[in-house]
Order: C-alpha cells, then sequence, then structure tokens
C-alpha cells in the first residue's frame, strides 16, 4: 500500500480496508457519512480513493479513542465541510469535558477524604416529613437536597441496593443513619465521574465489608488511568488531524 501511495495509485475501498483492520463496507459506510471525502469514479463507476482519503481515515480513527465515535464523526464531517472552525469547537467541547471529568475525581477523592460522620442535612422539601430523626439521620428530602438529586432517585439508588435506609417504626418512613448518607455521597459522586449503578454496587458492598473506603482505591486509580489515557489519545488524535488538515491544504 505504501508503493501505492508513493506512485500517486489510485486505492479502492479494500486497499483502505485492510491498511486498517476494516471491512470494505465500513469504508463505504465512513463516506457516506461524511468522515471520508467523496470518492471519485473510475468510467466503469468504481470507487477510487486517494492518498487524502488515506489520511482522513487514521485521523478520524486516531479521534475516536479520545472523542468518542461520534464526536470524531462530527469533527471530521465538519473538516470535509469546509467548516474548520466547527471542528476545532467541537475538540475544545471534548477537552473541556475532560477536564470536567478531571474536577469530578478530584471531587470525588476530596469526598472520600471528608466522609465523616455527617450531621443531618438542613430541612427542604420532599415525599416524606423534615423532622429530624435520631442524631446523625436524615430523612429522604433533606437528604436529596443536600445532594442536589431528587428523592426519586435516591428510591432508584435503594432499589439497586446502593442505600439502604430503615424504616422508622411509628410513621413508616426512610431513615438514613450516618452509613447511608455516606453510601448516597459515594454513589453520587461516582455517578457523576461516569460509573454505572451495575459498577457502583460492588464498590459500595466493599466499602460495607471491609467498614472502610480502602477499596475503593482501586477504582479510582483505574479512574485516573483512563482520564490519562483519554487525554493521551486526544494528542495522538490532533495530531493526525493536523496531518490530515495539511494535506487538503
Amino acid at each position: 500500500m505504501g508503493q501505492n501511495l508513493q506512485r500517486g495509485v489510485r486505492l479502492r475501498p479494500v486497499d483502505l480496508a485492510r491498511g486498517h483492520g476494516l471491512s470494505t463496507q465500513a469504508v463505504r459506510n465512513y463516506e457516506e457519512a461524511g468522515i471520508l471525502p467523496a470518492a471519485g469514479r473510475t468510467p466503469h463507476g468504481y470507487r477510487a480513493y486517494t492518498p487524502l482519503h488515506v489520511g482522513a481515515l487514521r485521523a478520524f480513527l486516531a479521534l475516536v479513542p479520545g472523542h468518542g465515535h461520534r464526536t470524531a464523526t462530527s469533527i471530521m464531517r465538519a473538516v470535509n465541510q469546509g467548516a474548520v472552525d466547527e471542528a476545532f469547537r467541537l475538540i475544545d467541547e471534548s477537552h473541556a469535558q475532560l477536564l470536567d471529568d478531571r474536577h469530578t475525581l478530584q471531587a470525588v477523592e476530596s469526598a472520600l477524604r471528608d466522609l465523616e460522620p455527617t450531621a443531618a442535612p438542613e430541612p427542604g422539601v420532599g415525599s416524606e416529613p423534615v423532622t429530624a430523626p435520631e442524631s446523625g439521620a436524615t430523612f429522604i428530602g433533606p437528604l436529596a437536597g443536600k445532594l442536589g438529586i431528587r428523592p426519586a432517585t435516591l428510591r432508584k439508588w435503594e432499589s439497586a441496593g446502593l442505600v439502604r435506609p430503615h424504616r422508622d417504626p411509628r410513621t413508616g418512613y426512610r431513615v438514613y443513619d450516618e452509613a447511608d448518607v455516606r453510601d448516597a455521597r459515594l454513589t453520587h459522586q461516582l455517578r457523576r465521574g461516569g460509573y454505572l449503578l451495575e459498577q457502583i454496587a460492588p464498590l459500595i458492598a466493599q466499602v460495607r465489608a471491609a467498614g472502610g473506603l480502602k477499596p475503593l482505591e482501586a477504582a479510582l486509580c483505574d479512574w485516573h488511568g483512563r482520564l490519562s489515557a483519554r487525554g493521551r489519545a486526544m494528542l495522538t488524535g490532533a495530531a493526525e488531524l493536523e496531518a490530515y488538515l495539511r494535506e487538503r491544504g
């Protein structure tokens, strides 16, 4: 394939596909989606690709790990339509999201450091009463208000086993003790970090079983690694995109 590029030989879909571990249909789909510029046609109607298409494909495949398939597609489509500033805006948004994710991770780590016996939140609006129960415990409304979520979200977390409030024997209302508040705060922070409920459940279970937060250290280390990998992937994608922009002139 390298010799073909040097000689300026027109390339078939299979030539692009083989060079990148793709199917020929995938190459055609990328062209139809605007990821690749429109291909020329031979006198017999067959697609004829060029080194420019190879550069576009390389740029797209390099952008995906850092930006995701949808954003990478939008970036390439914008470039191929001549809307380079729009492509740069999309890239800026991805970098802003990565920075926000880093801030979220810092918030999680800060929350873990600061997880101490929590006083009952200030009374707020909820579907259950706000009269404070025993010391250090709270009801669903005040806790939801403290976290900035809806009471229904806490009920969903309860159904998933992430929080386990007990019921007041006199009223039947949910009561969240200090451990429940801790679990709710951890769940809230991990959800902000992109973890699914089914991923959070075993972490919460480990925290309960171990009686502490030590098991979360591995998850946080993995989170750091994923953010670093995304940042590096964005650098690689930027280099390939710059090469493609130069080739486009």
